[in-house]
């Protein structure tokens, strides 16, 4: 089983490898984006260990984010 994140693109650095700081509902990372080469700035991906591997539409990566968030209310 793998854990895959949506997040969106807040900034991308081309370079040997395409790689973008992404936020996770607020929490921003670096990112690969090497799989994803249409993403652009204010896109959603999904994220696995790192790399992005797919894009997904923003009112899926929202109703995900919302039921992460959810969830760990349940357990406070």
């Amino acid at each position: 089983m793998c854990l895959a994140i949506p997040g969106q693109i807040q900034s991308i650095e081309e370079g040997e490898l395409r790689n973008g700081c992404v936020s996770f509902g607020g929490m921003v990372k670096d990112v690969c984006l090497a799989f994803v080469p249409e993403a652009q700035v204010g896109d959603y991906v999904i994220v696995h260990v790192g790399f992005a591997i797919s894009k997904v539409d923003e009112v899926a990566a929202k109703e995900t984010l919302a039921m992460y968030e959810d969830s760990g209310r349940d357990e406070e």
